[in-house]
């Protein structure tokens, strides 16, 4: 298969998904007006509450939205061949997360900036809000708990990426400042940061920073990831313009440069991509193709971690209403590119067959250093960029992605802590929230011993957790529409496929964690299955109530304006 096919293919469909279906949902089904007050103006409070220009905005999504699921995911799946995992990826993008993310943004700005967790509670039941909050607390926990133990892989086993991850912080803050404070043009600030970004990639790989086997009586990925948490529990304190803003937005610059870059090195060099369209020789122990690929490439196709990302922060920095649009579905297409770029890198990235046989041996295998090998590979052999700084810059990439997600991740872990402590009629402030979160984190880390990736052990039930999660995002969106007397089929029929896939690959997952014994992940499976149906059943219930309610329909809807971006 020639793989600028894939490239321009992919890439066409999602940007036709931008330009053409996105202005239907943002003018017909959301009514998006630039006059509607949004939560970042009417409560502006300048630490999370902070109206945003609408680039930097999505510098924050996209980066925090997209960790390193999109790279993971898609670099394991293509383990059924290429041709699943890049169909589910495209048209996931362009009718699943773009619909999913753009409408949950457009939801909780039009609740004053509310969580979908506080949105349930709203338009599913107050019954359901509870259970809701068990499987988003769970569900961050899974992700933060994952992406510190990626991001101190990565740093261990690449330590040229230590100095640019590090870096990247000083960067971010000046960044900021020269943002707001000193009220620098957008323009000059972008090129600034990117090449200071860039800067540190190339001295990163010429100075690598490798730790001692331990630190402080730890192993140095150990080391990294309690500094990870500390580094994440303060930045989740801080005004989103002093660090969060800044540092997705010009992490989203620098990412989207190695994509390019990435793209542009498929373009030059046309790699062959050596594995099979359908793979009908998986190793043993694969598991079924469905319902695994639809929770396996969850980031990068529809994943419910963005609707908390888009509800739980975004929504209190959109300027107008109308940058929804932009910052959530062009967020989502965002993700798709990379989820695309990832599997042509594990695809086209060997040699040859047998090369690519050898590393997707069993199931689970490839991921992150598939990308990175694969990818480096190709900008290697396309741009004669040296093998190392090409797994640099790879690298570094993977660690920002998810280092911002991780950033983003606590914080919302803090606003469902607060959130659960209201439910019981208590209230704490963000520095005890933030502490009980770090805490919980860290004590999941280290349960079983002192390589701090004990949090790796609930990490299966991630991709099921996450679409269940959006599915029920999709429930929400559809009750809101249907209470405005609007077509809800957008939302209602990407709810149906994705829930019953996730419930599928729960009772899955079921049997496999009670052969195998595994008695922690079954009951966690087992609650957040309960948990799931009991919350999708009151989700069905409330759409079938919203068609005899009496119409919600508010001025806002009445002049929503044409003005859409």
């Amino acid at each position: 298969m020639n793989s600028i096919v894939l490239a321009i293919v992919g890439v066409a469909m999602m940007l036709a998904g931008y330009f053409l279906y996105s202005k239907v949902l943002g003018t017909r089904l959301f009514k998006l007006n630039a006059a509607f007050t949004t939560p970042a103006h009417e409560l502006n409070d300048g630490i999370d509450y902070v109206p945003t220009n609408r680039l930097v905005l999505w510098g924050h999504h996209f980066t925090s939205v997209a960790g390193a699921a999109p790279i993971v995911g898609p670099a394991i799946a293509v383990i059924w061949g290429w041709l699943p995992a890049f169909l589910w990826v495209t048209l996931g993008t362009i009718f699943f997360a773009g619909m999913h993310d753009m409408g949950v943004l457009w939801a909780s700005v039009r609740n004053r900036g509310r969580s979908i967790g506080a949105l349930s509670g709203k338009y599913i039941g107050s019954g359901g809000r509870g259970l809701f909050l068990i499987v988003i607390f769970l569900l961050l926990l899974m992700v933060n708990l994952a992406f510190a133990v990626v991001i101190a892989g990565l740093l261990t086993s690449t330590p040229s990426a230590v100095i640019p991850t590090w870096g990247a912080l000083v960067v971010a803050v000046l960044v900021g400042q020269a943002i707001y404070r000193l009220k620098w043009s957008l323009p000059l600030v972008s090129v600034v940061g990117v090449v200071a970004l860039y800067a540190l990639i190339v001295l990163g790989d010429q100075m690598p920073i490798e730790l001692p086997e331990t630190v402080l009586g730890l192993s140095a990925k150990a080391f990294w990831i309690v500094v990870l948490f500390i580094y994440a529990g303060i930045a989740s304190m801080l005004p989103v313009w002093v660090l969060l803003q800044p540092r997705d937005y010009i992490n989203g610059l620098q990412l989207f440069v190695g994509l390019a870059l990435l793209y542009l090195s498929v373009l030059v060099s046309n790699p062959t991509v050596v594995a099979p369209s359908m793979n009908e020789q998986v190793p043993e122990g694969t598991p079924s193709m469905v319902p695994l690929l639809f929770v396996t490439i969850a980031c990068g196709a529809v994943s419910g971690f963005h609707g908390m990302v888009a509800s739980g922060t975004s929504s209190k920095q959109l300027d107008k209403e109308t940058d929804a649009r932009f910052v959530g579905y062009f967020g989502a297409v965002g993700e798709g590119l990379l989820a695309l770029g990832a599997i042509i890198a594990t695809t086209a990235g060997f040699k040859s067959l047998a090369d690519w046989q050898e590393v997707y041996s069993g199931f689970g295998e490839g991921g992150v250093g598939a990308f990175v090998n694969g990818g480096g590979a190709i900008l290697n052999s396309a741009l004669h960029i040296p093998q190392s700084l090409s797994a640099t810059i790879l690298a570094t990439m993977a660690v920002l992605f998810a280092a911002t997600t991780m950033d983003t991740g606590v914080r919302l872990q803090r606003f469902v802590v607060q959130e659960a402590f209201e439910l019981a009629g208590k209230k704490i402030n963000h520095i005890v929230s933030t502490i009980i979160v770090i805490v919980i984190c860290l004590a999941l880390s280290f349960s079983t011993g002192a390589s701090g990736e004990g949090g790796m052990t609930i990490w299966p039930l991630f991709g099921t957790t996450n679409q269940l999660m959006a599915s029920l995002s999709l429930a929400i969106i559809a009750v809101i529409l249907l209470r405005k007397r609007r077509a809800p089929w957008a939302a209602v029929i990407p709810f149906a496929l994705i829930l019953s896939m996730a419930l599928y690959a729960l009772v899955v997952q079921l049997s496999g964690f009670y052969n195998d014994g595994d008695y922690l992940l079954l009951v966690l499976d087992i609650i957040i299955l309960i948990a799931a149906v009991i919350v999708a059943v009151m989700a069905i219930g409330a759409m079938f109530k919203a068609r005899t309610q009496p119409a919600e329909i508010d001025a806002n809807d009445e002049t929503a304006t044409a003005s859409q971006r």
